[in-house]
């Protein structure tokens, strides 16, 4: 019992010394997209589901970058723990080399094309000129996903995640000064309204980039960081080899993400405000969500160390650990929800109608994070297992169960938006009963601990 108590100590402990400064960062960084809301909330009403259309698609493309790295992720832990310098130089030089051209492409569609996409969505005539102009003025940040991707898995391969936290302050205060001035209109610049948030983004990221790049070229704790000569070297079929891994998660996250498109696109067929409401919902969900999302960072990078090292106890350990530090988070999301969604809700907009009817949507909300939170923890463990394509068959599964939930609570039980949140509610849970009956398989009887 003493050993299982060690173990669980040290599975604690490095657990989150990678998640803590992962966790800062994110909260952070939401809080910055919070005062966003706040700020556009409070300069229109109309903006908020203007940032309701465009956040979904914006994300959809951008998670595609981040989930192709994660096949380099899981590649250059599992280097490390079989203690494989060889392929972890190729692997790592390979992602900073090749992982360019695809957000290049991005760029190009975002800041010429949106249009087509947002009328695609349903979108209305009022609405579509300013998502346009939003995502014509964030396009520029592309340019910078595919080296901010790589540099980040640099940094959480190595269990040194300091400067990322550094990282989203510097960016995030950036972004809240440069929002102020370009929403508003304060320090003698022009009021740009829903264009000055998206400049204002811009700005911050490319300054809070040239710092992420300093550290990167600066730190001596970086294990995981290739030479240039292993990057120059460094070959297309490596990096095509982790991208077939981060394939799976980037067509995982397209299906979420296709799934949260349609979701919108119901709630476009309700009424005008329906996707804002949405959007102040999940909003508010985000910040608990991203520390769930820090612990399955952590997850990812120790479960595929403990497959390399062939360690089944520290494969299940850091799961279970990730898994309860998840479930208190969860508990405070609902406490809030319980006794104070009114304050919550009324930082977003000045409407009474929606401060009113939107309580029991936190309630709701808060409630899904239980399974939610599983699906991410153990999502990350099972795909530290090297097997990627368990998550995306279990979201395509769940995408069109979620359309077809919210089509049948909307649709034919005439529920509105309560509808939407249910269907969300039960297709998190059905997932999470099915991928936890794999993650007991794999840490059970997977070949991978042989």
């Amino acid at each position: 019992m003493n050993e299982k108590f060690q173990n669980y100590r040290t599975y604690f402990s490095r657990l989150l010394a990678i998640a803590v400064p992962l966790i800062l960062s994110n909260i952070i960084n939401q809080v910055q997209m919070l005062i966003d809301r706040i700020f556009l909330g409070q300069a229109n009403t109309l903006y908020m589901p203007v940032l309701g259309n465009v956040t979904s698609p914006l994300w959809t493309t951008m998670s595609v970058c981040f989930s192709i790295a994660t096949g380099a992720s899981i590649l250059i832990s599992q280097s490390v723990g079989a203690k494989d310098d060889i392929k972890k130089e190729e692997y790592a030089g390979a992602m900073l080399k090749y992982n360019n051209i695809l957000p290049f492409a991005l760029f190009l569609m975002w800041c010429f094309g949106s249009k087509p996409i947002f009328k695609l969505m349903g979108v209305s005539d009022n609405l579509i000129g300013m998502c346009a102009d939003y995502t014509r003025y964030c396009s520029p940040m592309f340019l910078l996903l595919g080296l901010g991707c790589s540099t980040t898995v640099i940094f959480q391969t190595s269990n040194h995640t300091k400067h990322l936290a550094i990282w989203s302050v510097l960016r995030s205060c950036l972004n809240i000064f440069f929002d102020w001035v370009l929403i508003f209109g304060n320090l003698g610049f022009p009021s740009m309204g829903i264009k000055g948030a998206a400049l204002g983004t811009t700005i911050a990221e490319y300054l809070g980039g040239m710092y992420l790049m300093f550290a990167y070229l600066r730190s001596k704790k970086l294990g995981t960081r290739p030479s240039m000569q292993a990057v120059k070297k460094a070959k297309l079929s490596s990096y095509l080899h982790s991208a077939r891994l981060g394939i799976n998660t980037a067509l995982e996250d397209f299906c979420w993400n296709f799934g949260n498109l349609a979701i919108i696109r119901i709630l476009n067929s309700i009424n005008e405000m329906a996707a804002g409401i949405y959007s102040i919902i999940f909003g508010v969900e985000v910040l608990a969500v991203v520390i769930i999302g820090s612990l399955g960072s952590g997850t990812l990078t120790l479960a595929s160390e403990a497959v390399g090292q062939t360690d089944r106890k520290q494969y299940k350990g850091v799961c279970f650990c990730a898994y309860a530090l998840s479930l208190v988070v969860t508990l405070a999301m609902l406490a809030a929800s319980i006794f104070c969604p009114k304050w919550i809700i009324s930082a977003f907009t000045k409407d009474r109608n929606i401060i009113a009817t939107c309580g029991i949507y936190l309630l709701f909300i808060s409630i899904n994070l239980i399974s939610k939170s599983g699906n991410i923890v153990i999502g990350s463990a099972i795909r530290g297992s090297g097997d990627t394509r368990w998550m995306f068959f279990t979201q395509i599964f769940g995408t069109f169960f979620v359309i077809a939930c919210a089509c049948f609570f909307v649709y034919t039980l005439k529920l509105g938006i309560s509808g939407v949140f249910f269907a969300v509610i039960a297709d998190e849970a059905v997932r999470f009963a099915i991928n936890f009956w794999k993650f007991v398989r794999i840490y059970k009887k997977s070949p991978v601990f042989n």
